[in-house]
């Protein structure tokens, strides 16, 4: 399933802002999340995806079909999980893999992306294009950091706009 950025009928909640069209979007950490990003084909074992997944700050492994589409995902939690209570690490990756995800874009709103990741208790999340290929992988440390550098930098607008020395 993917986000959705539209808001309801008669606008946002009232505990919700709508997304400025200032604010930053996913697509902003694009050269983090593709960083991130690893794909594994939907024929890979477990042993496949844990190579994959011991690379550093890789924490979501992408299960792809031939066509290069999202099959599914699966996590370091996810084969720790497995390998505990089964120990097969030669057993196909489809087995495991989670195939009901939570997406985003590059054009989501990274806050509204944010609030449901941590909603979800998800620790990463795919980014995909329009044809639902893999573009990169959302961690929610880096979206926290996105969204702090952002407000720093309102911040330092309000104070220059305050102080009378104008806009960076």
């Amino acid at each position: 399933m993917s986000l959705d950025n539209t808001s309801p009928p008669g606008g946002p909640g009232p505990d919700e802002l709508a997304p400025s069209r200032y604010a930053p979007r996913v697509g902003h950490l694009a050269a983090v999340t593709k960083a991130r990003l690893a794909v594994i084909a939907t024929d890979a074992t477990l042993r496949n995806a844990a190579v994959a997944l011991s690379g550093p700050h890789i924490g979501l492994a992408i299960i792809c079909e031939e066509n290069g589409t999202v099959a599914g995902v699966v996590s370091k939690s996810d084969l720790i999980r497995h390998l505990m209570l089964d120990g097969i690490p030669d057993a196909p990756v489809a087995v495991q893999m989670s195939r009901d995800i939570v997406s985003c874009r590059p054009e989501d709103d990274l806050y509204s992306t944010w609030k449901i990741m941590a909603a979800g208790n998800l620790r990463n999340i795919p980014v995909l294009g329009p044809d639902s290929k893999p573009l990169g992988v959302l961690d929610i440390r880096d979206a926290m950091k996105g969204l702090f550098e952002h407000e720093e930098y309102q911040e330092r607008l309000l104070f220059d706009y305050v102080a009378g020395v104008g806009y960076r």
